[in-house]
């Protein structure tokens, strides 16, 4: 049995945009994960925790920034492709699910005539 069914007479939209950044989200996604990456990296190698407790707490807070960068590129990557699969879908055939009969729906009733 089939949850939904397309609708006669209809036809996908032409692709655009969507498709050009779905391409593009593996990219996005890698640069965005080894910029931050690499910048942690670079300081760690360029300064020495043990010298003193300030390149300590620089090398701490650095780390912490570059994985909030990091989750945070992924939230908006997974956005992105959350609404790239949208578009997708919208612009797809039109499909009609299992539909039930309405009452007033050639002759409404005395009540929805008054309101």
């Amino acid at each position: 049995m089939h949850w939904l069914k397309k609708l006669e007479g209809t036809r996908r939209s032409a692709s655009g945009l969507e498709w050009r950044i779905w391409r593009k989200l593996p990219l996005i996604t890698l640069v965005g994960t080894l910029v931050p990456a690499l910048l942690w990296v670079a300081l760690d190698w360029t300064l020495d925790p043990d010298s003193s407790a300030v390149h300590a707490r620089w090398l701490l807070t650095a780390s912490y920034v570059a994985w909030g960068a990091v989750i945070f590129h992924w939230t908006m990557v997974l956005t992105l492709a959350i609404g790239c699969a949208i578009v997708v879908v919208m612009k797809g055939p039109g499909y009609v699910a299992d539909a039930y009969p309405l009452s007033h729906s050639d002759s409404p009733s005395v009540q929805d005539r008054k309101e």
